[in-house]
């Protein structure tokens, strides 16, 4: 898969606004709205990759399923294969699977690989879907996903989902815990390659041990806008995990100039700079 020779930059964690995709949320669009002191309104796939163009970027659309436990199906995973395909210069995408479907998340999986040529699976939200990804129920759908060289990416750490909420709409946090329930799948699947997305806060200093012992692990730091970041994300994205950090804003709860603004007060050495914005992406997606 080619990449443009222009791209200073891969988002790899963006979620589509698309009135289908806000539908999808459910009760949880008002609420995260609210959390984030942004209302959710609708944004083309169009507009999104006109955005991302003209900061010459490409951007990996997520989706997510989690209607066994919410009754709410998501959003079709071929809103973003053809996303992708009109926008084959800015967009790679990944699959929403709920994983509690069992075969028929392994055939979707499948699926959408054959059809739409998705690169990976996820955003993959542990807390929000109610599952701890070392159960070996869900076995399955990593050995398919390792099988067909796609990229998993699982929520780690604090949830937006039901933040303040009386009881957090029932999602528990411990779900999101980094280790050992993603840590269980990366050792027991080794050639499985993993995005465990956002520091993981509370959970940091667990996931960066994690990232720097498993190789087939990165991890994006979407989510929190960088002059928030702990100060030891900081230090290890800028030394010894550097060749496993990613660029992600979790747009839109933040806009990639927002991001990289801040990011670049951070003190980041030039060539974890370039790791992180681009080549790392690059060399994950086999662009």
């Amino acid at each position: 898969m080619p990449a443009r020779d222009d791209i200073v930059a891969i988002d790899v964690h963006t979620h589509p606004q698309t009135e289908e995709f806000l539908a999808a949320m459910g009760g949880r669009r008002q609420q995260m709205g609210q959390h984030f002191g942004r209302r959710r309104e609708p944004v083309s796939f169009a507009a999104q990759a006109d955005l991302y163009r003209e900061q010459k970027m490409m951007a990996v659309i997520v989706n997510s399923d989690s209607e066994t436990t919410s009754g709410t199906r998501g959003a079709p995973n071929d809103l973003l294969g053809q996303a992708a395909a009109d926008h084959p210069d800015v967009f790679l995408a990944f699959a929403g699977i709920d994983p509690w479907k069992g075969a028929a998340a392994v055939e979707e999986i499948r699926r959408c690989h054959g059809e739409f040529g998705i690169v990976g699976v996820g955003e993959l939200n542990p807390a929000r879907q109610k599952f701890h990804p070392n159960n070996p129920h869900f076995a399955p759908i990593w050995e398919i996903c390792s099988e067909l060289g796609l990229v998993v990416m699982f929520h780690g750490g604090f949830p937006g989902a039901g933040a303040g909420t009386p009881g957090g709409m029932g999602f528990k946090l411990d779900y999101a815990r980094p280790v050992p329930y993603v840590d269980d799948v990366a050792a027991d699947f080794p050639d499985l390659k993993i995005i465990s997305a956002h520091p993981a806060w509370p959970w940091h200093l667990e996931n960066l041990a994690m990232v720097w012992h498993k190789s087939n692990v990165y991890l994006d730091l979407s989510g929190w806008a960088p002059r928030y970041l702990p100060p030891e994300v900081v230090h290890y994205a800028n030394s010894v995990i550097t060749d496993r950090v990613l660029f992600g804003t979790d747009w839109p709860v933040l806009t990639p100039q927002r991001w990289v603004d801040e990011f670049d007060q951070l003190g980041i050495k030039d060539e974890a700079r370039r790791k992180i914005m681009l080549e790392n992406a690059r060399t994950l997606f086999g662009l």
